[in-house]
């Protein structure tokens, strides 16, 4: 069905919903068509297809100089959800309604969004000026791609949420200008959330931004070959079960996972691996996982046991086995020339290419060399590189010791210096896919643990894309500081984290880079970061503690264990210890429905009370599940918190069983030993001892 747009002039410089306006000096007035149940319009050589894409959503597509294209990199699964939905084209509009979300497009192309049911608007594409450019613009840079941008309209009071996890603390980002790349401790992943009651993928690996403005939103692709983004209505907990059904839900996370993970930077050997594994356990600490860190290796990208450090592998994992505590091993993604896979590899072109240049992309230390080498990375996106990888793991780790829960580091990757521009992936320029390497990865992983009969899936990674929730991987956040503002930082980039469809996301327990286990005001920063440890959704201490050690294969940091803080510090931690353990059954019951529905773990307080307003500002507290509500104590010194509890439940102090009515500000003691908690309509949760 075609059919052309009727010009209906608005009024100059301001031109009408279905019109062309006056003020342009060549108006494009385009044709409507339905196809296979999509709205098209096509105009000036544009084609752009908004096509129902589960419940309540739709995916939007747009290209100059032809149809849309098929197959690109995305992140949202190949079939859509089945869905209702109808198609009106009449008096120069076309219109696309699909459950509460309706979509207009006018005789220009220009679309906007409203809600089904009132028919207010919750975004609108916006033109950059009257005459040129429009909405979209195109910039070619050759070879068929062009710098894309998108434009939508600002709006007063309108807070933004979600993009990933990022270190600037903000959890409401209107206003920030983020870049769309991946970075040790900067993950991105495009989705945003709009307290105006719509969620938005952009659907695009490329290296680009995002400008959330005052005078208007606009996302920027550096080089693709078209606009892509998917948009839902609804508040925010229907728009992550929305968004995980198109780009899939996270398995159910193992009993063990759900425990605390013991690690540090880094146990040197087998021996010195398993007397800490042994001391736990003598000590009568809970403990569920232990990770053998990188350098365990003979070479970079040999990914085996180095047998001079790890002497028998087999005996170690059945020791821990029997402990009652899982080994995660780390696995990089990068390859010395001195590795035995080096020259395969190359030959088979399974690295990432350059554009310009040898196919070096870091320098890194390896063992056996007084300087670093440079190493390459294997090609993520090349389905076969991603078989030969899996291959070497499962020869040298799973087969023969059953290892099967790996830490997946430098997975952005970690490229010096990272020039997107250069590189060259089985799946397009750099430029263009670049974002979804970590997605990737995770994929090289769970597919083969697919493949090798094994159901239980986790992997750690430092990077992400939209979608990784779907190979298992869960998320920690970088390589940080170890001081309280680094940690205040945390809060939000966890709950923009969960917004971001990741419900494993976790931190390094006191920071990354130093802490002096000896300094009292360390000792302090750890207590309370172990206290929102526990209240996260995975434990996992770990850190470069002082004193250091230059990198190297023979580098070690200091004592990370919780008996190494001192008595005071010790006892608090042990008590956590115990409080995860107690809450285990919750933190499954949650994480089955993040598995079942989509919905994270930790949660913003306005994903389950969405008609407070009061809760679209917290940023310092956070639901941990439905029931229970962490207030982290975030500054040195403190002995009291306060913190809102929402409107709609009563809520009762988990220490004390004093109770309050929501909807209020409240103020409790908050020693070095308690993190305040509170419990939502008589929650029975087992948080005393």
């Amino acid at each position: 069905m075609n059919q052309p747009a009727e010009n209906h002039p608005g009024q100059p410089g301001q031109p009408g919903q279905g019109s062309a306006g006056l003020a342009q000096s060549s108006p494009t007035v385009g044709t409507f068509r339905e196809r296979d149940g999509a709205l098209e319009w096509s105009g000036r050589q544009e084609t752009v297809r908004v096509e129902p894409w589960g419940p309540d959503a739709v995916r939007v597509r747009a290209r100059l100089g032809g149809p849309v294209l098929e197959g690109l990199p995305g992140a949202l699964l190949d079939e859509a959800p089945a869905t209702e939905a109808s198609v009106k084209i009449e008096d120069g509009h076309g219109q696309l309604t699909v459950g509460a979300l309706t979509v207009e497009v006018d005789a220009e192309g220009l679309v906007r969004f409203l809600r089904t049911d009132d028919s207010a608007e919750l975004l609108t594409e916006e033109r950059a000026h009257f005459w040129w450019p429009g909405p979209r613009l195109y910039t070619p840079v050759g070879n068929g791609h062009h710098r894309l941008e998108q434009r939508f309209a600002a709006y007063e009071g309108e807070k933004l949420y979600g993009l990933g996890q990022h270190q600037h603390g903000l959890l409401d980002q209107k206003g920030a200008v983020l870049d769309l790349v991946q970075r040790n401790a900067e993950v991105t992943i495009p989705v945003l959330t709009s307290s105006r009651g719509y969620t938005l993928l952009w659907n695009s690996p490329a290296i680009g931004r995002v400008e959330l403005a005052g005078n208007g939103t606009r996302w920027v692709a550096d080089s693709a070959r078209q606009i892509d983004y998917w948009i839902t209505a609804g508040q925010p907990a229907d728009a992550q079960r929305r968004y995980s059904a198109v780009t899939g839900r996270t398995p159910m996370l193992p009993e063990w996972a759900a425990g605390f993970w013991q690690c540090k930077l880094r146990y040197r050997t087998q021996d010195e691996l398993l007397g800490v594994a042994r001391e736990y356990k003598r000590r009568g600490l809970p403990i569920d996982a232990i990770v053998c860190d990188f350098f365990h290796w003979t070479h970079l990208g040999d990914w085996k046991f180095d047998p001079a450090e790890w002497p028998d592998p087999a005996a170690m994992r059945q020791e821990l086995e029997e402990l009652g505590i899982k080994l995660v091993v780390s696995v990089w993604p990068s390859v010395s020339p001195l590795s035995e896979n080096h020259q395969l590899m190359e030959q088979r072109g399974y690295f990432i290419g350059t554009q310009y240049g040898p196919m070096a992309h870091a320098d890194w230390p390896d063992k056996e060399v007084a300087s670093t080498v440079q190493v390459a990375f294997y090609d993520a996106t090349n389905p076969e590189a991603r078989d030969f990888l899996w291959s070497r793991i499962k020869e040298n780790y799973l087969d023969p010791y059953g290892i099967t829960a790996f830490w997946l580091d430098a997975c952005e990757p970690e490229l010096k210096p990272g020039f997107q521009e250069n590189l060259r992936y089985w799946a397009g320029p750099g430029l263009e896919v670049g974002n979804m390497y970590p997605s990737e990865n995770a994929r090289t992983f769970y597919e083969g643990m697919i493949a090798a009969g094994e159901t239980e899936i986790v992997t750690l990674n430092r990077s992400a894309w939209a979608g990784s929730q779907r190979y298992g991987a869960a998320l920690w956040s970088g390589d940080i500081g170890t001081d309280f503002a680094t940690l205040r930082r945390q809060i939000a980039a966890g709950l923009n984290t969960s917004l971001s469809g990741i419900p494993w996301w976790n931190t390094d327990i006191g920071g990354f880079h130093g802490g002096d286990p000896d300094d009292p005001a360390y000792r302090e920063v750890m207590i309370r970061w172990f206290q929102f440890g526990a209240l996260s959704p995975l434990m996992r201490l770990h850190g470069f503690r002082d004193p250091g050690m230059p990198l190297g294969p023979d580098m070690t940091g200091g004592p990370n264990e919780v008996w190494s803080y001192g008595e005071e510090a010790g006892t608090i931690m042990e008590k956590y210890l115990r409080l995860r353990e107690r809450l285990k059954p919750y933190v499954l019951d949650v994480m089955r429905a993040a598995h079942e529905e989509g919905l994270p773990v930790m949660r913003p307080l306005f994903l389950e009370f969405p008609d407070d307003q009061a809760t679209w500002s917290v940023a310092d507290s956070y639901l941990f599940g439905p029931d229970l509500l962490v207030a982290p104590v975030l500054t040195a010194g403190a002995s009291v918190r306060t913190a809102y509890l929402p409107a709609g439940a009563r809520w009762t102090d988990a220490w004390t069983g004093t109770s309050y009515e929501g909807g209020t500000n409240v103020t409790v003691d908050a020693p070095l030993d308690r993190i305040p908690l509170f419990l939502r309509d008589g929650a029975a949760l087992p948080i005393a001892e």
